[in-house]
């Protein structure tokens, strides 16, 4: 596990993946427009690809809640994995961002097809661009629907700090998020480890923050 993934376990944890936290902009409509839309989709397989922490595990239980569907991380696919999936419609692959056996997961693609069955597939990297070797699961891919997640857009941004910080009861002036906007790297990790970090700056010390605990946070 990298340093980065480390320092936000804990931080993760206090997250409530519910209807009303999910904040969508430009850079998720495209996704979350699939969540929203069900079952009115051409296909029935959905393959929503993004960074680490853009919100793909956020999306897939809005959607479990939404459409009684069931979550199968991809450590838990095994021989018991059909049993698991086999009594529901809609069945969300999370995490899946390698594939040890390729046939299994052509066996997935199989079952959701032959049994008329909804599949969400998140990654970090959309399916297509897996080296896959079996010419019949690569066949099987290219009937996905792709659903991208953008690397975080000004409002997103600003709609993370924002909600994170009022969520620990940190105060921060609009003018300082916008400040802090323009110049973090956009990347959803980054953000949340800047959150982190602020949050763990504020417990420490026990003051507002100001510009200069931004800027030094910013450096780290």
């Amino acid at each position: 596990m990298s340093k980065l993934n480390q320092s936000l376990l804990k931080f993760e944890l206090k997250q409530n993946f519910t209807y009303d936290d999910y904040f969508v902009s430009k850079c998720n409509y495209f996704a979350f427009n699939f969540i929203e839309t069900w079952p009115k989709w051409e296909k029935n397989i959905l393959n929503i690809h993004g960074e680490k922490f853009s919100g793909k595990s956020h999306l897939s239980e809005i959607f479990k809640k939404k459409n009684k569907a069931i979550i199968i991380n991809k450590d838990e696919i095994n021989d018991s994995f059909f049993s698991k999936i086999r009594f529901h419609e809609n069945i969300i692959l999370d995490n899946l961002d390698y594939v040890t056996d390729e046939n299994i997961l052509y066996s997935i693609f199989n079952f959701t097809e032959q049994y008329n069955k909804y599949l969400i597939i998140n990654s970090e990297k959309p399916l297509n661009s897996f080296n896959f070797s079996l010419p019949d699961l690569k066949s099987r891919i290219k009937n996905c629907i792709f659903a991208k997640i953008e690397k975080p857009d000004d409002d997103m941004i600003f709609a993370l700090i924002l909600k994170h910080l009022s969520d620990r009861q940190i105060k921060i002036e609009k003018k300082m998020i916008e400040y802090i906007s323009k110049r973090i790297e956009r990347s959803y990790g980054k953000i949340l480890d800047f959150i982190y970090k602020v949050d763990q700056f504020s417990l420490i010390n026990k003051k507002s923050i100001d510009y200069k605990s931004i800027k030094k946070i910013l450096e780290e």
